[in-house]
């Protein structure tokens, strides 16, 4: 008898005390995600969720920050106000050039690597405007918060570039929407609000956690062509890992990166690789038949050029690229 009752008292131990349960069949319930400086914070993914916050940025998408640059002005930005038509006339925007829209993750914010870093890829490349959106007011809560109300920031952000293009005239197909981890579902509901007729969409490795099943998550109908660069997918990585867009790049086999020891390396890694693209258009990808070729670094197709600025890109599949170390990789 005391032998049963033994038993039963740590199978019920197990049942309290055991590992916690997995979220979208795939991550912990608690994990480490780390914030713009490489210092880590435990996130409790099934914590409840910041719901008068959420609320108002449903009410308020013109409460984020929409940041202008362009050759005129690459250091100091000029904000660009939803509905204030005379904030667009009195700036640098020039309708005759290209847009690229940058958005980051969570706990970034204005100043965050990702921004400068693609800007000045940009910028030394040709005349852009380039708006960086700021939603740090939304990125700075919880994670499951942040990741929420992604969907409203995206569009609002969508509103944002009817009213731009109202003002301006400037076409959708002149417009690139670029999102980093949480900011990659974000850019893709921008491309969604506009049915979809933005030239491209990209996601730098598009956030993992809560997003596995989520309907809200990046997809290929978000732009005219919608492109994914997956950077740390593995079991546990920061990024989704899956093929989710028209073509999906999987740099290095998708999981870790050349020269990174930690998953946050290897998630920022996609802006990396990207802006390096962008300035040289030499990361040649080959197609890939199966997540199977990925991996073993055994495709055999057609020949793909990663990331680029090409707003006339075009392309679907899975595709592999190797990389160096270090800039410009």
């Amino acid at each position: 008898m005391k032998t049963v009752l033994f038993f039963l008292c740590v199978a019920v131990y197990s049942a309290i005390a055991g590992p916690a349960p997995l979220v979208d069949g795939k991550y912990p319930q608690y994990i480490e995600f780390p914030d713009e400086d490489g210092v880590m914070h435990t996130v409790d993914l099934l914590e409840p969720v910041d719901s008068e916050l959420l609320m108002e940025v449903e009410r308020n998408p013109a409460n984020n920050k929409y940041l202008l640059y362009t050759r005129r002005n690459r250091r100091s930005s000029q904000r660009l106000v939803m509905n204030n038509a005379n904030s667009i006339r009195s700036s640098n925007f020039n309708a005759n050039n290209p847009t690229v829209v940058v958005a980051h993750g969570w706990l970034g914010g204005e100043n965050t690597n990702i921004n400068p870093t693609i800007r000045d890829a940009y910028l030394g490349k040709s005349d852009t405007n380039v708006i960086i959106l700021c939603w740090r007011r939304l990125a700075v809560s919880t994670y499951p918060t942040a990741a929420s109300g992604v969907p409203a920031v995206g569009r609002g952000l969508g509103q944002f570039l009817t009213f731009l293009n109202s003002v301006t005239g400037q076409p959708f197909n002149r417009m690139h929407l670029v999102g980093f981890s949480l900011g990659a579902h974000l850019v893709g509901n921008a491309g969604r609000e506009l049915g979809g007729r933005v030239a491209r969409v990209t996601g730098l490795d598009p956030a993992g956690p809560l997003w596995s099943y989520n309907r809200n998550r990046l997809r290929g109908s978000d732009g005219v062509y919608v492109e994914a660069i997956h950077t740390d997918g593995g079991l546990t990585g920061l990024g989704i890992g899956s093929a989710i867009a028209d073509a999906d790049f999987f740099p290095n086999g998708g999981t870790s990166q050349p020269g990174c020891a930690t998953s946050l390396c290897n998630h920022n890694r996609a802006y990396e690789l990207f802006a390096s693209t962008v300035t040289r258009n030499h990361l040649v990808a080959r197609q890939c038949s199966s997540t199977t070729q990925v991996s073993t670094n055994n495709c055999r197709g057609s020949n793909f050029h990663m990331g680029n600025d090409d707003l006339n890109k075009r392309g679907s599949g899975l595709f592999r690229v190797n990389t160096g170390r270090r800039y410009p990789f």
